[in-house]
């Protein structure tokens, strides 16, 4: 592999050394015995999904729900990864010239570096490194440093797994600030892929970094996903999925409802019965079984959130409800927040990463897929109506924008075998279920000759004299 790049700490550049060593090992182990070892992986998880499950609640706030949900999202992408092990592989072609065959194969890239927030901190690692390793890769994990305890936990399940099998490095951290540790790794030509989830901005950064050395970049940026709502939506199901994708993980999700896009028809009745629900919200410790929202990930959070409240105002924007600081249970926690806004507004054109739901009013589809469409980012987006046509009209390729379209279903969350990632400033990137696998390998394009003539591609003839 090429030499190290520049300023990378000596810490650093050990963990890319040994993940360089284990991947000639790796790779040449055969795949459904990379599935196997992976299938131990998940059983280790799996046993310990409790404990695991507290880590995040503990280090981060989810309420205890959302992190065993996250615990078992671990366990699914594994499942996934496991059945990879039988089914890998490209295709064959015919071929133009007699007696040859063509053949699509996949090989392994080599050391896959992972760059995760804080607010998904063990499933999209998983994401990334269930996928990689039965592909033949080893993972390097630079965890959020708000969330390293969780990235701690989950490797040192795994470590004895790997060290058993004779693998122990197949699964490093590298953790450290950001600004430390991530330039270098980014920049290191001995890893051939980057996946990076974090704000578009960083993810400039890194994506201009790896681009000037050719290497490969899977990139989750940012989300200012909308739900709009047409006249004829079944309101019950639609508040029901607005509510949990505008308040859940106290709105720090990349997927979160940020806004909604109302029919004026049923702007009244919907907006009612959602402000009425936000009142019903128990905030609090997210380890009690009956809290629906704990807290931010941190007090810089919630100042975040007031100063972007304060920007609705001065744009014309009524608060509806909530967006208060609740001291009382600490500096981390704020009551969510629904904020009507005016049509034009530049506010609702950035992700606000916190509880807060913009209200949008339109009279038609024609206008809802514009409003849905007019904004940077292109993560998630959901349509909630009876009306055929209108489903697939949003569906379609003059439809929502967004790497993922819902219909009836709301914005956040998203099941492992779909690809999750998004368009525009969500960076193009996708992970977990579907061809994702094809991120962590390159295709080699192959052709054999099994007879005794050589004709040439495209009939040209090459006679000597």
């Amino acid at each position: 592999m090429s030499n190290k790049a520049d300023g990378l700490n000596r810490e650093a550049d050990a963990v890319v050394v040994r993940a360089g060593q284990v991947f000639e090992k790796w790779r040449r182990v055969p795949v459904p015995e990379r599935a196997a070892l992976v299938r131990a992986l998940r059983d280790v998880i799996a046993a310990n999904k409790e404990a695991l499950a507290d880590q995040i609640t503990a280090e981060v706030g989810k309420i205890r729900a959302e992190s065993l949900g996250e615990v078992q999202e671990v366990i699914d992408i594994a499942d996934f990864a496991c059945g990879l092990g039988r089914r890998i592989g490209g295709v064959t072609m015919p071929s133009e010239r007699p007696e040859h065959a063509m053949l699509e194969q996949w090989h392994p890239m080599g050391p896959v570096l992972v760059i995760t927030a804080f607010n998904f901190p063990m499933a999209v690692w998983s994401w990334n490194a269930m996928p990689a390793l039965v592909c033949g890769n080893p993972v390097i994990w630079k965890p959020s440093g708000k969330s390293t305890a969780c990235a701690r936990a989950i490797h040192a399940l795994c470590a004895p797994v790997l060290e058993k099998a004779g693998f122990a490095d197949l699964l490093q951290i590298q953790a450290g600030r950001g600004a430390q540790v991530g330039p270098g790794l980014i920049a290191d030509p001995r890893i051939p892929v980057v996946s990076f989830t974090g704000s578009t901005e960083t993810g400039r950064l890194v994506s201009t970094a790896v681009a000037a050395r050719f290497g490969r970049c899977i990139l989750e940026l940012g989300g200012n996903n909308a739900a709009v709502v047409l006249a004829d939506a079944d309101l019950d199901l639609a508040l029901r999925a607005i509510l949990f994708g505008a308040v859940g993980t106290a709105g720090q999700r990349c997927t979160t409802t940020r806004r909604l896009i109302v029919h004026r028809d049923v702007r009244d009745a919907l907006v009612s019965r959602l402000v009425a629900a936000y009142g019903q919200l128990r905030i609090g410790d997210p380890t009690r079984p009956e809290t629906h929202v704990g807290p931010l990930i941190d007090a810089a959070a919630v100042d975040h959130m007031m100063a972007a409240l304060d920007q609705a105002k001065a744009e014309g924007g009524q608060v509806l409800c909530g967006g208060a600081r609740l001291a009382h249970l600490g500096p981390r926690y704020a009551s969510p927040a629904i904020v009507e806004m005016p049509a034009q507004s530049a506010l609702v054109q950035r992700e606000t990463f916190a509880p807060i739901l913009y209200v949008l009013v339109v009279d038609s589809l024609d206008a809802a897929i514009a409003a849905n469409n007019g904004v940077p980012q292109g993560l998630s987006s959901a349509l909630f109506t009876a009306n055929l046509r209108a489903a697939e009209r949003f569906r379609d390729a003059c439809g929502a924008d967004c790497g993922i379209v819902n219909v009836n279903v709301g914005t956040s969350g998203a099941e492992v075998g779909g690809a999750f990632g998004g368009e525009k400033d969500t960076g193009g990137g996708r992970e977990a279920g579907s061809d994702c696998w094809k991120n962590y390998m390159r295709r080699q394009t192959s052709t054999v000759n099994y007879g005794s003539d050589l004709p040439l591609a495209q009939g040209i003839r090459f006679d000597l004299p």
